[in-house]
């Protein structure tokens, strides 16, 4: 059970091992994809589960469009089509039949429901139209494929929104990207910096894109969810008009946003440690696990069981989500191992010492302290702890995140924190697109994010090409 490699060590390695023998995901014969297993499915679940409930307060509402979209359709926003045509796949043949028209297979679904969009909308009481779908889109990646992080099937949210003016659509970028810090911060754990990415790393088709930035502990940045503003670009490629109050007919205006299973790796990544993962309680699919210690003599043993199916019971009424391990094919110690490696929150240990004194032995997984426990409030106490770890891997993350912060004032400095420290590098900015394209073939690196903090860039010149300094923007390698 135990891990071969270190987090620290070797990442790369310890990372593909820790989501295979967590059972987060597995491998596919289908080369780039992935299994999504019980562990991880049941956190994406929860991640389901947080969002909906957001926006679904906030009137959107789910739907599920076709998986299939006509080459025509793809095509007609030009420039959304050439950010994604190198990694679209396409059906040619049903059966031995060939088809009249090549069908993409989901990259994204702007075209296939905007379509539709342009035949149910006509007035401008059709508006807003707030939709959003849970499914799988294919990007057909040549690079080195990673289980979440990057995958030629990806699990995802998209939502799609119409609205009658550039301003109402501003407020819906900006209040998705809200839900989204939120599933990460508050849900998994994930510290991240907010921001409007440049025009280099925009959105295809985009007016604007704005982003959330996490940073992973091998120094290299991960665009965890992404808000875009469309414009009316979209609205003027499919006629998707509507009648004003004052009856003159107006283009609509339009944003989408999307969410996949690349938090989970972020959490992962960000959590884990050389015994597997860390799952912070509110997305944990389980929370607790009971594990009884084993006595040979036949009456121990039944005490001790007796005593766990209370206190399971306990905890089930309480609607906390709890395992009893009662299995008598391994022993505490390996069972300890094998729960500690699937990242679940808090173990309870419970022998005839602990039964004596009427409690159990509480153990947290992410710092592994243990402390005794009075039956009597267990459920509180449970709760209690739960909150005290997901609030302490916020705090602790935020802290290693923050530290990965550097500021530079010249390019000579950028590249030596950029090689030596990592993580994100804070400079003043021209936001001109030659200068990051010059940025990225020396370096590699990228801007994450322009920050919505930082109006006024610290230095009056780009640290990069000397030209006046527009921006404070955060570079940064990424996955």
């Amino acid at each position: 059970m135990a891990l071969e490699n270190s987090k620290e060590k070797n990442f790369s390695d310890w990372y593909a091992e820790v989501v295979q023998k967590s059972e987060m995901a597995d491998y596919s014969s289908i080369q780039g994809c992935m299994v999504v297993r019980e562990n991880g499915y049941g956190i994406w679940e929860n991640i389901q589960d947080a969002f909906n409930a957001m926006i679904k307060a906030t009137g959107h509402k789910n739907v599920l469009f076709p998986l299939f979209i006509p080459k025509s359709l793809l095509t007609k926003e030009a420039e959304h089509f050439a950010g994604f045509t190198p990694e679209v796949a396409w059906v040619t043949k049903g059966g031995d039949t060939e088809l009249a028209e090549p069908l993409a297979v989901r990259p994204t679904s702007e075209t296939i429901m905007y379509e539709s969009y342009a035949k149910w909308i006509h007035s401008h009481r059709d508006l807003p139209l707030l939709l959003n779908q849970w499914c799988t889109v294919v990007r057909w990646e040549t690079k080195a494929t990673k289980p979440f992080i990057r995958t030629r099937e990806v699990p995802w949210q998209e939502g799609h929104t119409v609205h009658v003016s550039k301003e109402e659509t501003d407020a819906e970028v900006m209040l998705i990207l809200g839900f989204y810090k939120k599933i990460l911060e508050d849900y998994l754990a994930v510290p991240v910096l907010i921001g409007k990415k440049s025009d280099g790393e925009k959105f295809a088709g985009a007016l604007y894109t704005t982003t959330c930035e996490a940073m992973m502990p091998d120094g290299k940045a991960l665009q965890s969810a992404t808000s875009h503003n469309l414009g009316q670009n979209f609205a003027k490629a499919f006629q998707i008009r509507f009648k004003d109050k004052d009856e003159t007919e107006q283009y609509a205006w339009q944003a989408s946003w999307g969410m996949s299973t690349r938090t989970i790796g972020a959490m992962i990544m960000v959590h884990g440690d050389d015994k597997g993962v860390v799952i912070p309680p509110k997305v944990a699919p389980l929370k607790v696990v009971i594990i009884p210690i084993a006595y040979s003599k036949p009456d121990d043993a039944k005490k001790v069981a007796k005593y766990c199916e209370g206190i399971y019971a306990k905890l089930k009424v309480a609607g906390i989500s709890v395992k009893l391990d009662d299995r008598d094919d391994k022993s505490a110690g390996w069972k300890f191992n094998e729960w500690e490696l699937k990242g679940v929150p808090l173990r309870l240990e419970i022998g005839l010492k602990d039964i004596e004194k009427d409690a159990v032995m509480m153990v947290r997984r992410d710092t592994g302290v243990k402390n005794s426990v009075a039956k009597e409030g267990l459920e509180k106490s449970v709760e209690d702890e739960l909150e005290k770890m997901q609030k302490e891997l916020l705090e602790k993350a935020k802290k290693a995140r923050d530290e990965r912060i550097s500021d530079v004032s010249d390019y000579a400095e950028f590249k030596k924190v950029l090689e030596s420290k990592k993580g994100f590098v804070r400079m003043s900015w021209c936001d001109e697109r030659e200068c990051e394209e010059k940025i990225n073939k020396d370096t590699t690196a990228t801007v994450r994010l322009i920050s919505f903090d930082d109006h006024h860039p610290k230095h009056k010149q780009c640290g990069h090409c000397g030209k006046p300094a527009k921006v404070t923007a955060y570079f940064a390698k990424s996955y």
